[in-house]
């Protein structure tokens, strides 16, 4: 299993930027349209951390992983299958991939296709 992105949603950006590029040496890019407007960095593996504010003034602060998959509509029927909530059905992110939210066990799992 490897974590594609890694996003956290937080009313606060630039701070939480400045605490993980200091505690964690990344560098992070300006905001990316295309995923909400959260500011990247570049992980190690080659997977991405984002870190974006709330897109609706509901949207608590979340810190949600994306498993990558080779099939995403597959892998969010199984999850639909197995009693898993699809909160967002599979939706492309130009430039980026394929990603999709499911709820299991109340936690929000994200799943990413490259």
């Amino acid at each position: 299993m490897k974590i594609q992105y890694l996003e956290i949603v937080t009313p606060d950006v630039e701070s939480l930027c400045d605490t993980y590029a200091k505690l964690h040496n990344v560098t992070f890019g300006d905001a990316e349209p295309n995923l909400g407007g959260a500011r990247t960095a570049t992980l190690a593996d080659g997977g991405m951390l984002g870190i974006r504010g709330p897109l609706r003034e509901d949207e608590a602060p979340v810190v949600r992983h994306y498993i990558l998959v080779d099939e995403i509509q597959a892998t969010v029927a199984a999850a639909d299958a197995a009693g898993a909530q699809v909160a967002l059905p599979p939706m492309e992110l130009p430039g980026h991939g394929t990603c999709a939210i499911v709820i299991a066990g109340g936690v929000e799992i994200g799943y990413w296709q490259l």
